[in-house]
């Protein structure tokens, strides 16, 4: 009896010793290390780690919207009404107008830094309309940002500070994300900065928002709220592996569904805002849906799977690989496609112009068609560097300006690539039109937003702005100095 009760106590010693081992607090759980499970028990993890090293590269976004009165109103002077300059010089509303009509509107999000020398990325949401973009970091620093640029499909934008050796956060690879995985969310909900949220990954790829959706968004009930927009989610071994982006809710708060940008697919837009200032994507021209029971069944599949094809546009890359309405696409270029949202990330990656392949099931068989895959048309204007809040080269000029499309670029015959949408200052002092396209500065051909500051910088006179307009090329002077 002696013996057996000795047994007994020993167990019961090393029991509770492995317990007390995994939870205890002089022995933290570092953000590398993997859920831990003792006693039958799941123990929680200790984010204290993660935020400690990777919080300090999280950083609040503030946005300033100047008002903008309506045109033609009959409320009193329009904006381009000197009398209206008047009034907001005083600080006073003008007649027939309220002081909210004359405040400028404010906004707030977040944002990571990714690179040391400033680049943070964000939601495109947060910066579009911005005229003033100020970032403010943890240790109370506050710098004007640039908007390099942003993608209104993906809603992701690119700013930057200009700073140096900054904390940066890691990134990891979202495609290793599980459901039921632990991550974490830093951002600031109602200005509260550097305010830390955790959960897990409830879904992954999913399909959000409509047919113009490109993203295969990360769902988890991480708590995000409004001001959390654009700001990192960790796994736990401390990497980004996504940027949160919108929460589904009937109140405006929180209400347990967060979906977050899978980090691969920000830091793809990323390197093309800041390369060429705008996104390019692929197409192949058809419209799907999702293969519910039903569909499969009487399809013949194994189980619900694929992106059915209801329609083909004609003259499409689809319909010139002969994709039929009935086709169920399977797989791009060897990923496999389970829903619809697969199929549209796959292919809006691919390189137009390049040629994949696509998996069909057809008539009860699998069979595979090649498809050379066509550029995605951006179907409103996409503003880039060009508009800048203050210090900008490219926006001493004056001009907002966007990448032509190609379909645009056949249909005026053009060779440039850059189209002028708004002018102000010194290039509507000089007779720059909305309209034009930029050739070249000075002599140097132009092609993109990247090339068009770098022909800016540092010029302190005047330049010579090379524009076709109509069937006829001019250089306009414009004095920047």
């Amino acid at each position: 009896m002696k013996t057996s009760l000795s047994v007994l106590l020993a167990a019961l010693y090393a029991v509770l010793s492995a317990c007390s081992e995994g939870n205890g607090a002089d022995q933290p759980v570092q953000p590398s290390v993997p859920v831990r499970t003792t006693g039958g028990a799941a123990a929680l993890p200790d984010f204290a780690a993660l935020v400690d090293q990777y919080g300090k590269a999280v950083v609040n976004v503030e946005v300033v919207q100047q008002a903008r009165p309506a045109r033609g109103s009959g409320e009193g002077p329009t904006s381009d009404d000197p009398l209206l300059d008047f009034f907001r010089r005083f600080g006073l509303p003008a007649p027939g107008r309220g002081p909210e009509d004359n405040m400028p509107a404010r906004g707030a999000g977040s944002g990571f830094i990714v690179s040391d020398d400033g680049y943070i990325l964000t939601n495109a949401h947060v910066v579009a309309e911005a005229d003033e973009v100020t970032v403010r970091l943890t240790d109370r620093r506050e710098f004007a940002a640039k908007v390099i640029g942003f993608d209104p499909r993906s809603d992701v934008a690119v700013i930057k500070i200009d700073a140096k050796d900054l904390p940066t956060v890691r990134i990891g690879d979202p495609r290793q994300l599980r459901p039921g995985e632990w991550v974490l969310a830093i951002g600031s909900p109602f200005g509260l900065d550097n305010s830390a949220t955790a959960g897990i990954v409830s879904a992954t790829s999913r399909a959000v928002g409509g047919e113009d959706n490109y993203v295969p968004f990360i769902q988890t009930d991480v708590a995000v709220n409004p001001g959390n927009s654009g700001g990192p989610l960790f796994n736990l071994r401390g990497e980004v592996i996504g940027m949160n982006s919108m929460i589904f809710s009937r109140t405006g708060g929180y209400m347990g569904l967060s979906f977050a940008i899978p980090i691969d697919v920000a830091n793809d837009v990323r390197e093309q805002l800041i390369k060429t200032g705008h996104v390019v994507r692929g197409r192949i021209g058809v419209a799907v849906q999702d293969v519910n029971a039903q569909l499969a069944q009487s399809f013949g599949l194994d189980r619900p799977r694929g992106a059915l094809v209801s329609a083909v546009e004609s003259d499409s890359p689809a319909a010139k690989a002969g994709v039929k309405p009935g086709d169920v696409i399977l797989a791009v270029n060897g990923h496999d496609i389970d829903r619809v949202g697969d199929l549209r990330a796959q292919v809006s990656q691919t390189k137009p112009g390049s040629t994949g392949d696509l998996r069909l099931w057809r008539d009860g068989k699998q069979t595979t068609v090649k498809v050379k895959v066509d550029e995605l048309e951006e179907q409103g204007p996409v503003r880039t560097a060009a508009r800048q809040s203050g210090g900008d080269e490219a926006a001493r000029l004056g001009i907002a300006v966007r990448p032509l499309t190609s379909e645009e670029k056949k249909q005026v015959e053009t060779e440039g690539s850059l189209v002028v949408e708004e002018v102000t200052g010194p290039a509507a002092v000089a007779g720059v039109q909305p309209g034009d396209i930029i050739l070249g500065v000075n002599g140097k051909p132009v092609t993109s937003v990247q090339q068009l500051r770098g022909a800016m910088k540092g010029q302190q006179n005047t330049v010579a702005l090379l524009v076709e307009r109509g069937n006829a090329q001019i250089f306009i002077p414009i004095r920047v100095g």
